[in-house]
């Protein structure tokens, strides 16, 4: 789940100190049979930072007897997607007692009952950014809790708009403009994101439809929504760049490590990512630190919508410790922990006081950047079948970007692959 990770190998992770520190309030001691308390095992996408197993140590030391046994799966959001779901179908034999799931997974996992509902009381709701808990139910009920949250930016290089007299653009149409003409200046590409087709892609289009008014599904999957004018105008949007060439064709093979190391490289002028690319682009040593900036991303006509990313955590209903896995899930989403969430992982925290940290801001300026972002953004569709509905999104705007099949002819096709999944 590479939207959740942030600065890459190497980063210095600190070990986060938790001493006396129990979620819920609870007694840290020794387990006991019958109690719903013991040892646990949390699956997630690779860690590309290595920050969390030195954060699970904090509650392995202070809960002897609950402790956790960190899985990390691959770091391809579709791999690790495919890995669980083969495992949670093995029910009461899953190895898995807690999930680190993306946010658009908790519908498909609920659905089947591979995920157990949760009580909201348990769980500082009140706290955390008031969009995050949508993204956490199903049917109107608590299957996971958020612990990081995430939203696309516009990155762009503050040193060349600056060269030129230009903000950084608000519109599709400056955007557009400024790839066009000013790049070409620098010797660079003018626009990317992450258009290979996989999970990104999807994203890149769910955000392109949003930010022009429109959608995909509504009713939790049971009603398309797809065929309106907003989603011509907006997977247009993408279609045209590539067929004009402000979006350079190799983006099409962009995820967002590729994306981010073309930024990184000072070979594009424009790019859409998480804000772990911000982080990592920023650090020392990188070609193009000290002279990037990021604002959200452009609209039609002002700024756009950005699809709600994150990750969220869930508990296998076979797991034979529930109330330690509920406990672990407090821990996690507990303010010190959020913080170095932040600061060890460079993740979106959930707790919205974080965003307003003077010092978190100073060293992470794009915070409040972000936090509109987040307040503004929406979630991919919803739908227990949510990896068919990417596969087809990904495969329909795939060939209206590379040119095989025109927006509006593309958007009608969506629509009847999206229909036909719906009914089945």
């Amino acid at each position: 789940m590479r939207w959740i990770h942030a600065a890459g190998r190497g980063l210095l992770v600190l070990v986060v100190v938790m001493a006396g520190y129990v979620a819920s309030g609870a007694r840290a001691d020794e387990a006991t049979p019958g109690s719903g308390r013991g040892p646990l095992t949390l699956a997630t996408a690779g860690d590309l930072t290595g920050y969390l197993g030195p954060l699970l140590k904090g509650w392995n030391r202070t809960h002897p007897g609950e402790k956790v046994t960190l899985v990390e799966l691959p770091d391809s959001a579709d791999e690790t997607h495919a890995q669980m779901v083969t495992d949670l179908r093995g029910g009461d034999r899953s190895r898995f007692d807690v999930l680190n799931i993306d946010v658009n997974w908790t519908s498909e996992f609920a659905a089947a009952g591979w995920i157990r509902a949760l009580p909201r009381d348990r769980f500082p709701f009140k706290t955390f950014l008031k969009p995050v808990e949508d993204t956490a139910t199903y049917d109107g009920r608590l299957y996971a809790v958020p612990y990081v949250t995430n939203a696309g930016l516009l990155l762009y290089r503050k040193d060349i708009l600056a060269k030129e007299g230009v903000p950084p653009p608000r519109t599709w149409a400056e955007l557009e403009r400024d790839a066009k003409t000013i790049a070409p200046k620098y010797g660079l590409d003018g626009y990317a994101g992450q258009f290979l087709p996989y999970e990104g892609l999807t994203v890149n289009a769910a955000e392109a439809v949003y930010s022009a008014g429109g959608s995909i599904l509504g009713d939790e999957g049971a009603r398309v929504t797809v065929n309106s004018a907003a989603a011509r105008e907006g997977i247009g949007f993408l279609a045209r760049g590539v067929r004009e060439g402000w979006i350079p064709k190799k983006a099409l093979t962009y995820k967002e490590e590729e994306s981010k190391q073309a930024f990184q490289d000072g070979h594009l002028l424009f790019l859409r990512n998480w804000p772990y690319a911000y982080v990592v682009a920023s650090a020392k040593g990188s070609p193009v630190a000290g002279r990037i900036g990021a604002v959200p991303l452009p609209g039609p006509d002002g700024p756009g919508r950005s699809v709600l990313g994150g990750s969220n955590l869930a508990v296998n209903t076979h797991t034979r410790h529930p109330d330690s896995a509920a406990r672990l899930l407090a821990y996690l989403t507990s303010e010190p922990v959020q913080r170095q969430v932040l600061t060890r992982g460079a993740l979106p925290p959930v707790r919205a006081a974080l965003y307003e940290d003077p010092g978190l801001i100073r060293r992470f300026p794009y915070l409040p950047t972000l936090r509109r972002s987040v307040v503004t953004a929406a979630p991919r569709p919803k739908s227990p079948r949510y990896d068919q509905v990417s596969l087809v999104v990904q495969a329909v705007v795939h060939d209206a970007m590379t040119g095989h099949e025109m927006p509006a002819a593309a958007v009608r096709r969506l629509a009847r692959e999206l229909a036909a999944i719906s009914n089945r």
